[in-house]
């Protein structure tokens, strides 16, 4: 950091805005002290004096030296325009946050209100509320103050959404840290760099707009005087003595262009955005859901194993769409028992991260979620909100992200990162969260642990930082952990070291495991049960060890068919799935993979098939299937052996030899 700063400093135009910023701040502290007498004299012989070795910019109606009088009236000019602008940067962080911190709904109605006061010219808003709060200092600086604010705000809100989406303001979140708290802690430190850059070329703003208010009587009144109101006198006499209107105005240029062009060179040196300086998807809710998965089974607590840890049934995603609302998940059911790992694989786009977020309830601003039954460990999800159900989150529930880049805060070393979930949820002073950190780390086969604890994250390896996640969630005592892509942007070892790590947890404290992976092989491997996902739909849920051999639905035989192992022949092309993944905005009719199946016809394309027990599948040997398709949303069985579900109308059919054999005829009914 002080390295960039040197760079600022270093340029020309830093090097000059320095000293120039750095002078004016001088002269305002100095200046009363050096030249507050002298300016104050009056002399009756000298009135109205033109320039002269004795007084080099005049004197005014009353003998006074007007080049003091502009020394001194630096110490008000400057400190009036950095209380405005201390207004605006206030009122603008309070409204920019706003949407974070009240939610949506009331979120809205902030940024509306930001946005229609941002359409107006900062001017006209600054006369407006100097008429309001009256003439005089104070009214002035309330006026240029609250004018600032909306562009202050738009801003804030704008770098506040940004760095929200990051994960680790996504792990606070399951570790059910309360928004406020998250503002603080995560957001703010993280955006405060380009914040300082634009109040920093907003005092500029600021001190020219407050010039101009004093020049139309509006500002600072007599006898006290700031340069606008040395330049509103001097006007007066600029055909007799233009240095009486010209020493203010000078003073008011240079100062102004000081912060402006410090601002500016520090946002060059730092790469921050600048904004102009001062100028200028619903809550989680309860509900029903349609779609072919939806079953009659009872609601009652009493008809659950008491091994589940999570419950989802139903589970349907929206968000809002340029052309109206969409659907990236429609109709998930499952669950995950004590010890089991369950994965969920797809292409991009099959609904695979959003379902997890759901469950997580990382998406209560993003999109609504609706579910006929959402419980983790007995807890209802689509409750609201409460002070306890966060804790129970907080310490029972672990989210491991795909981004070890993103995954910790960048302002804030990783001890404390870690230490926060327990001084939050578990009342530990920080030395023993402290103490409950390292010892995570060291857990989760990080080396030197309490040297390592006082580091930040840059310091870390990709693979350090993934292990660091890891133990974060096992600062409580974690009875389930989603793993979206863990693995990402990770090499081979520190893929497997990453997922042996994550077996190792299972075994020892019988957690569960989400596994959300694009690799079937994996899943394959670290996996009991593996839910395939397309278009937002599970079009199969069966064991691991059935994946390579006894698939049943095409699109999961064309997923493990294009991942090439040994046996794999290199003197023909690889295997690939024809088409691309269907977009979450236009789902057709019928089953979503028709387009892109060798297997479809008129029935696929009219028809979309319900997932259902595979009356020949492996894991039903009486070959009776549930008419229902969801006997237990997880496809058990009474004795709690898994199931085999596929959604498809061909299921288990064998394939063409080659996508081209496909008879395209087929999806189109005959005469």
């Amino acid at each position: 950091m002080q390295g960039r700063w040197r760079r600022v400093v270093r340029t020309p135009l830093g090097l000059t805005a320095t000293v120039l910023v750095v002078a004016v701040v001088a002269l305002a502290v100095l200046g009363p002290m050096l030249w507050g007498s002298g300016a104050g004299a009056v002399d009756t012989d000298a009135i109205l004096a033109r320039p002269s070795a004795r007084h080099w910019a005049g004197t005014d109606n009353l003998g006074r030296d007007i080049l003091l009088r502009v020394l001194v009236a630096s110490r008000l000019s400057v400190l009036l325009a950095l209380l405005a602008t201390v207004i605006s940067v206030v009122a603008g962080l309070l409204l920019g946050s706003a949407p974070f911190v009240l939610g949506r709904r009331t979120g809205r109605l902030v940024a509306a209100g930001v946005n229609t006061a941002v359409a107006f010219p900062g001017l006209l808003l600054a006369l407006f509320f100097a008429v309001v709060f009256g003439v005089g200092a104070t009214g002035a600086v309330l006026a240029i103050g609250l004018a600032g604010a909306p562009a202050f705000a738009r801003l804030t809100q704008t770098l506040v959404a940004g760095v929200a989406a990051r994960d680790y303001v996504a792990a606070a979140r399951a570790m059910g840290i309360g928004r406020f708290r998250i503002l603080v802690r995560h957001v703010l430190p993280n955006i405060a760099e380009p914040l300082v850059v634009n109040a920093t070329i907003g005092a500029g703003t600021a001190l020219l707009s407050f010039a101009g208010l004093s020049f139309l009587g509006l500002g600072v009144q007599s006898p006290s005087y700031d340069w606008g109101r040395l330049l509103y006198e001097g006007i007066g006499t600029i055909y007799v003595n233009a240095p009486a209107a010209l020493a203010p105005g000078a003073a008011v240029l240079l100062a102004g262009l000081a912060f402006n062009l410090f601002g500016e060179s520090v946002a060059k040196g730092l790469g921050v955005p600048v904004a102009g300086g001062l100028r200028g998807m619903g809550p989680v809710r309860a509900g029903s859901a349609s779609g072919p998965e939806r079953t009659g089974r009872g609601e009652d607590a009493g008809d659950r194993s008491p091994e589940v840890v999570l419950d989802v049934r139903d589970l349907e995603v929206t968000i809002s769409g340029p052309s109206g609302p969409v659907r990236p998940v429609r109709g998930v059911s499952f669950d995950v028992r004590r010890g089991e790992a369950v994965g969920i694989v797809g292409e991009s786009g099959s609904g695979k991260s959003m379902t997890a977020l759901a469950v997580t309830r990382l998406l209560a601003d993003q999109g609504r979620v609706d579910a006929s039954r959402l419980e983790f460990l007995g807890n209802d999800l689509l409750a609201p909100d409460t002070t306890a159900r966060r804790r129970t989150l907080g310490t029972t529930l672990a989210m491991v992200f795909q981004d070890p880049m993103t995954a910790f805060n960048p302002t804030r070393r990783i001890g404390a990162q870690l230490a926060e979930v327990a001084t939050r949820h578990q009342g530990m002073s920080r030395r023993e969260a402290m103490a409950r950190a390292v010892d995570r780390l060291t857990a989760v086969r990080i080396p030197d642990a309490d040297r390592r604890a006082r580091q930040y994250p840059h310091e870390f390896s990709g693979g350090m930082r993934q292990r660091a996640m890891i133990g974060m969630g096992l600062m409580g005592a974690p009875a389930l952990i989603v793993a979206d892509e863990p693995t990402t942007a990770l090499d081979v070892t520190v893929q497997q070291q990453v997922l042996d790590l994550l077996a190792e947890i299972r075994d020892a404290d019988d957690v569960a495991l989400i596994l959300i992976s694009h690799d079937v092989t994996v899943v394959g491997e670290v996996c009991d049960r593996i839910l395939v996902m397309y278009a937002g739909r599970i079009v199969e849920d069966l064991p691991a060890a059935d994946l390579a051999t006894a698939a049943r639905h095409p699109y999961t035989r064309a997923l493990v068919d294009a991942v090439p192992d040994m046996n794999t022949d290199l003197a023909e092309p690889l295997a690939t799935i024809p088409g691309r993944p269907v977009d979450p905005a236009d789902v057709p009719a019928g089953c979503a993979y028709a387009d892109r199946c060798p297997l479809a016809d008129a029935r696929c394309a009219a028809e979309d098939p319900p997932l259902a027990a595979d009356p020949f599948g492996p894991g039903d040997p009486s070959g009776v299937a549930d008419p229902s398709g969801l006997g237990d949303p997880a496809g058990h069985d009474p004795a709690g052996s898994p199931r085999h579900r596929v959604a498809c109308w061909h299921a288990g059919e064998p394939l063409p030899a080659r996508p081209e054999d496909r008879n395209i005829d087929d999806l189109v009914e005959s005469p």
